[in-house]
């Protein structure tokens, strides 16, 4: 249930710090994410510009701020920094206060940050580069079932479950997709990171996960085909329906690689937010 903080000077204060530490981690998201798929480290050097390496300043590092004040611009080479940057540190924050808000200054919301904070640099790094780094979901299985033993929601034995529900149902998928067409249609890394979901949220989330992510993934998928193939599509719309798209679906299918993992994070941020998405039997 959320809680009222902003009933206090307190409740406000501690508001804007949970902002503001989101922020800072967000800033340090957009190093894992730039840096993590060229398989480089996360922590030396420090922070420097992509384009001519020159180390970056503390004040032209501010999260948020620095962005507006250089004018998108890197202080050196004048190189153009994308939005991208400032807002995985605006979401960041954000996801700090949707955790403290919902869950109060407990376990729970640190335990709640730290797994959509991740979610979140999945997200980017699988929209970037289609793949799911190892680095970040197989110690997030771990930190998931951990976590269990602190906030016992899910219990320990429903935090095991689900990593081994959600990874064992996606991975029967993508194993009966090869047997069957002979091409790989969906990479471990949906499932390592289906698994560490249900390690978070535990079993009974696992359905609500793919639904949404099954849903929201074929929308944008139809959506683009229509923006791709252009006027035929719309023409097929108008003459039989929907179902026209199928055998363009098809055709993409075999052309395009959608990520996965962006769709299986949001439907995971839904079923920790809105709990009644889970199994109707969840105590």
């Amino acid at each position: 249930m959320p809680v009222d903080l902003a009933a206090t000077a307190d409740g406000w204060t501690l508001l804007l710090l949970a902002f503001v530490v989101g922020t800072c981690i967000g800033s340090f998201l957009n190093v894992c994410i730039y840096r993590l798929p060229a398989d480089e480290s996360v922590i030396h050097p420090g922070s420097r510009c992509p384009h001519c390496g020159k180390a970056i300043a503390w004040y032209d590092n501010v999260p948020l701020f620095s962005w507006m004040w250089l004018r998108a611009r890197c202080r050196a080479c004048h190189a153009s920094i994308p939005v991208r940057y400032p807002l995985v540190e605006a979401a960041a924050g954000v996801l700090a206060l949707l955790a403290l808000v919902t869950f109060g200054a407990t376990p729970m919301a640190l335990v709640a940050f730290v797994f959509t904070a991740a979610l979140l640099l999945i997200t980017f790094v699988d929209f970037d580069h289609q793949f799911i780094p190892d680095e970040i979901s197989l110690p997030g299985i771990v930190v998931g079932l951990a976590a269990s033993f602190l906030t016992g929601a899910p219990t320990p034995r429903e935090a095991v479950l689900g990593a081994l529900v959600g990874g064992g149902a996606l991975w029967l998928v993508a194993w009966s997709y090869m047997r069957a067409t002979g091409v790989e249609g969906m990479g471990l890394g949906d499932v390592k990171l289906l698994a560490m979901i249900g390690a978070f949220l535990g079993w009974r989330a696992i359905p609500a996960v793919l639904i949404v992510a099954s849903l929201t993934g074929s929308a944008v998928g139809l959506v683009l085909i229509v923006i791709q193939r252009g006027p035929a599509a719309r023409r097929a719309i108008r003459t039989l329906g929907p179902t026209a798209l199928v055998p363009f679906l098809r055709r993409a299918s075999r052309r395009t690689e959608l990520p996965f993992g962006p769709y299986l994070a949001l439907g995971a941020l839904m079923a920790l937010y809105v709990p009644g998405l889970t199994l109707p039997w969840t105590p």
